[in-house]
């Protein structure tokens, strides 16, 4: 008779990833009082949270987040260096997901093309799938694709994101050919109808909001349509254009935590013999904050809806997984930063950044010297990419011509540093934004040169972007919470490469396969 293993190994049976798209660190407390008792403050008082967290690259943005929350590594190994970003080989420009060979399944719109294929390396869900011989499930689910794609990575029985097209959750061949019966049932249920034809009005009395600037201020973004950018928002209205506006308004994270429960529902998970793992993205958080910027009451409201819809998940977690069964994990793929016209406004130094404009300037002077159009190709998150097809075709000097952007660059005002990226070990800047730079530098995928920017400079007029090095963008949340995790927290400096092998570790399985971050040993049992 085969022996009976004495003992089962442990491990949890659900891991849940939440990321929370553009959630500041501060978040956890800006807005503390307002709070539930078992949202965003379960996790602080049972769990264990890292409060000084720090993103290990620069430019800071949603793609390369997710990837490096998952992956434990950097855009300099596992390739995604941008939402979207030049192959300089052949000067293509891509969607970090983008996948041609793939065709959508759930709508007849193009936005099912993806794929995992362009991350170089595993992620800490390919890595538990190979360690349980397939055996585990691991669902992505995101209203933006990059958000459920790259943290389920290549292995994962399926990924799945909003179609603005039809109001579906939809996904790719890359995962099945069809959707499956409860994805097709969930979506007959028009829930992004539901919500929008309730039109968003704050939760409490407008007189409460004492954290953030009145209703009415100069510095947000409005809905086409609105004379103001204040409550209530008309969302009943704005149907006809399609269901994009969902990633814009605090129900859109709502929705997402109902597709989520669906899929426990349905897929059983964390309810069978091995680990299971799902990976959930709440984008609305990033689309509400770059229309009102951090300031407002609307970011404010959408903190204090999500902090419900993630007590009444966990809710549902302990019913059906049972309390102390699952591990969570919750933190952000960057921050945010004020309004920099709010900042001078208050006598803060800061000002807008034009770095847009600034690639016709630049292209006008290289022709003028080199007699060839359109040497700079690409000029993103602060990043120069050089026209290489161009420049071989017409046998330039490639050095020369980076040079002379970087000297036109250093006297751009908002300019701080000017960094050439195959010399960056030598360039005379901190030694921290000097990492940073180092680890977001792909070869075939990154600009050639860096731009680092003076604290409070952005480029956003109304609302908020992120990017930079500076806290405001690069600190954020990082807190685990349930089975194997201890209660506490720690303020020395961890890493956003730290998360993956900190899951690795309670998992006990092998780390992904590009990680260069170390686990967080004060945050295991």
């Amino acid at each position: 008779a085969q022996q009976q293993a004495a003992e089962k190994l442990p491990r949890p049976k659900l891991v849940v990833g939440i990321m929370v798209d553009q959630m500041r660190w501060d978040y956890l407390y800006r807005y503390y009082d307002r709070y539930q008792p078992n949202g965003f403050k379960r996790m602080l008082r049972e769990g264990f949270t890292c409060e000084n967290t720090f993103i290990d690259y620069v430019p800071t943005v949603t793609g390369i987040g997710h990837s490096t929350v998952y992956t434990g590594s950097v855009p300099a190994i596992h390739g995604i260096t941008g939402n979207d970003f030049l192959i300089n080989a052949t000067g293509l420009s891509i969607n970090c997901v983008g996948d041609s060979t793939v065709q959508t399944v759930g709508s007849s719109s193009n936005a099912g093309k993806m794929s995992p294929r362009n991350l170089l390396v595993t992620t800490i869900t390919d890595e538990l799938k190979l360690a349980t011989n397939f055996r585990s499930k691991v669902i992505g689910i995101a209203l933006k694709d990059r958000g459920a794609i790259l943290p389920a990575g290549h292995l994962a029985n399926a990924a799945y994101w909003f179609d603005d097209a039809s109001g579906n959750m939809i996904t790719s061949a890359y995962y099945m050919d069809e959707l499956p019966g409860w994805v097709q049932e969930f979506n007959a249920k028009k829930l992004p109808e539901k919500y929008l034809k309730q039109d968003w009005k704050t939760l409490y009395g407008l007189n409460t909001y004492t954290q953030s600037l009145p209703d009415d201020n100069p510095y947000e973004g409005k809905f086409s349509g609105q004379e103001t950018p204040v409550f209530p928002v008309k969302t009943s209205g704005m149907l006809e254009k399609g269901f994009g506006v969902l990633r814009r308004v605090p129900f859109g994270n709502s929705y997402t935590f109902d597709m989520a429960k669906a899929a426990v529902e349905n897929e059983k998970l964390g309810q069978g013999v091995f680990t299971d793992f799902l990976a959930l993205s709440f984008s609305a958080t990033d689309g509400v904050g770059h229309q009102f910027g951090i300031n407002s009451i609307e970011v404010e409201d959408t903190y204090l809806r999500l902090d419900k819809d993630i007590a009444s998940f966990f809710a549902f977690l302990d019913g059906k997984i049972g309390k102390g069964n699952y591990t969570v994990f919750l933190t952000a793929d960057h921050g945010a930063a004020h309004n920099s016209q709010f900042l001078m406004d208050r006598k803060v130094p800061a000002g807008i950044w034009k770095g847009g404009d600034l690639m016709n300037e630049l292209n006008a002077l290289l022709e003028k010297k080199y007699q060839a159009a359109k040497l700079v190709s690409r000029f993103s998150a602060s990043q120069v990419s050089l026209n290489d097809p161009v420049i071989r075709k017409n046998n330039l000097d490639k050095e020369s011509i980076k040079q002379d952007c970087i000297r036109f660059l250093k006297d751009v005002p908002g300019v701080a540093f000017v960094v050439d990226m195959e010399r960056a070990s030598e360039a005379s800047i901190p030694e921290e934004i000097k990492n940073r730079i180092i680890n977001g530098y792909n070869p075939y995928r990154s600009g050639v040169i860096q731009v680092i920017l003076e604290p409070g400079w952005q480029g956003y007029a109304l609302g908020t972007g992120h990017s930079v090095w500076n806290p405001y963008d690069a600190h954020i949340p990082a807190v685990f919470m349930g089975w194997g995790i201890k209660q506490g927290k720690t303020v020395r400096q961890t890493h956003m490469t730290d998360i993956a092998p900190t899951i690795a570790s309670l998992l006990r399985v092998q780390m992904p396969n590009g990680s260069i971050g170390k686990a967080i040993p004060e945050a295991l049992k």
